[in-house]
């Protein structure tokens, strides 16, 4: 049964003050009443998260957290006291951040992010806003071109730094931010490169040759949604196309390129058109 995590558990038995569930150990957690589903059968499994109440006991829910141990997430303050924050974990318990864990004085009502860990002297889960010694690019897990998981940590001068499937540090390139990237985003990423000391620079897009099959197909939906015309070329302004279809002058013409040499498009002075009565798949 593993604190700060969902676990599936077995229904065991029924009794007033609710479920009790076990683990493959034997070891029992109550689920309390108000979590009980409509509908159940003793024997039957359990997808729940595992806590300690206000008087340290391990506790079931069948709330979601918005994080689990070992993880970042974006959460809003709920309140602040003399002992620390407490924040939004999603489920009745607030995460508790003390003052020694907080990169700044965290402040009610506004959204943070944070890593949960299990505090080693009082076994409780506890957050952190420290989140750099949480992550590490020394054992890389990751290799150029796959697709990863990244969170929008915080912006700099030169990009957009971002976590690596909840264990790297990246690097997102200013020039390479084709649409709208908030602080706390959570979105699908693609490993560009890895520079010496580990580095990673992340893109937003697929790679090479990899992003021009996703990037015609969306040329293609745009031209669909429409009537046939998009009011750009090879030739157009940067800044038009980047804002109009979201990405790069050069991944723009690698993916119109793509759809003429399919001869799904026709590309005239005045734009590009869907040419009539094409049947191509490009899913």
């Amino acid at each position: 049964m593993e604190l700060g995590r969902v676990n599936r558990l077995e229904i065991d038995r029924d009794t007033p003050p609710g479920l009790f569930l076990l683990d493959e150990e034997g070891n029992d957690v109550l689920l309390p009443g108000k979590y009980i589903p409509e509908s159940f059968e003793i024997g039957e499994l359990l997808d729940v998260f595992i806590y300690l109440d206000n008087e340290e006991r391990l506790i079931a829910t069948t709330e979601m957290p918005y994080i689990q141990l070992g993880e970042f997430g974006w959460l809003r303050v709920n309140q602040v006291t003399r002992y620390g924050a407490f924040l939004d974990l999603g489920i009745e318990k607030d995460l508790f951040v003390p003052f020694n864990e907080q990169a700044r004085p965290m402040q009610a009502g506004k959204s943070y992010l944070v890593y949960m860990f299990l505090d080693d002297k009082t076994d409780r889960l506890v957050g952190t806003s420290k989140i750099n010694k949480y992550l590490s690019n020394e054992q890389l897990t990751v290799k150029e071109f796959d697709e990863v998981d990244i969170i929008v940590s915080h912006m700099t001068d030169i990009g957009i730094n971002v976590i690596i499937n909840q264990l790297h540090k990246g690097l997102v390139y200013e020039d390479q931010v084709y649409k709208d990237v908030r602080v706390g985003d959570v979105m699908t990423g693609y490993i560009k490169k890895i520079r010496p000391g580990n580095k990673i620079d992340v893109s937003f897009q697929q790679i090479g040759y990899r992003n021009i099959e996703p990037n015609a197909q969306f040329i293609l939906n745009e031209l669909k949604k429409n009537d046939g015309f998009l009011g750009l070329t090879d030739k157009s302004n940067p800044e038009i196309i980047k804002q109009l279809v979201q990405m790069s002058k050069k991944t723009f013409k690698k993916a119109i390129g793509s759809l003429y040499k399919d001869k799904v498009i026709t590309i005239e002075a005045d734009g590009i058109h869907l040419i009539e009565d094409v049947e191509q798949d490009f899913e």
